[in-house]
């Protein structure tokens, strides 16, 4: 059984919105670096050998800010996490390939790697919670509707 306390806060709207905040902060916060170091998010997409650098860095920046976006406001959840998880798992191959490295460098890439794999988990994780909240909405609304129409013939 769950405490009251903790179906309280697990029910609240602000733990939902802090939740979303906090899962997508990785991808604001990286977003809004390379988009105020503009030059410096070039540098690193040419790091990684992505050019042309700067359409990469906008591309990147972009993605990263709107997805993190569209699920912090709860509309079209399912489009920022798809976003936010494509090009997670693209980073993966282009910048963590552990696979290519030897030593300590392939140790961390492999555990970043992890990490990233847990991060598409939870954006898939969101979109279904986010998809399960609207149907739920979606029926109490229906179910409501022959009441408002009995209430107005009155």
């Amino acid at each position: 059984m769950i405490p009251n306390w903790v179906s309280t806060i697990l029910s609240s709207r602000a733990t939902e919105i802090a939740a979303r905040v906090l899962l997508t902060f990785p991808f604001w916060g990286s977003g809004l670096a390379k988009l105020i170091d503009f030059q410096g998010g070039v540098g690193e997409m040419r790091q990684f050998g992505l050019e042309p650098a700067i359409a990469f860095n906008i591309a990147v920046f972009t993605t990263q800010l709107v997805g993190s976006a569209l699920i912090v406001s709860g509309r079209h959840v399912w489009l920022g996490a798809g976003m936010l998880g494509v090009f997670t798992a693209l980073t993966i191959p282009v910048v963590h390939s552990f696979w290519a490295f030897e030593g300590e460098r392939a140790i961390h890439a492999f555990h970043t790697a992890g990490e990233h794999v847990g991060m598409i988990g939870a954006l898939v994780l969101v979109s279904i919670l986010s998809l399960r909240a609207r149907t739920a909405r979606l029926a109490a609304s229906a179910s409501m509707l022959p009441a408002r129409v009995e209430a107005a013939r009155v």
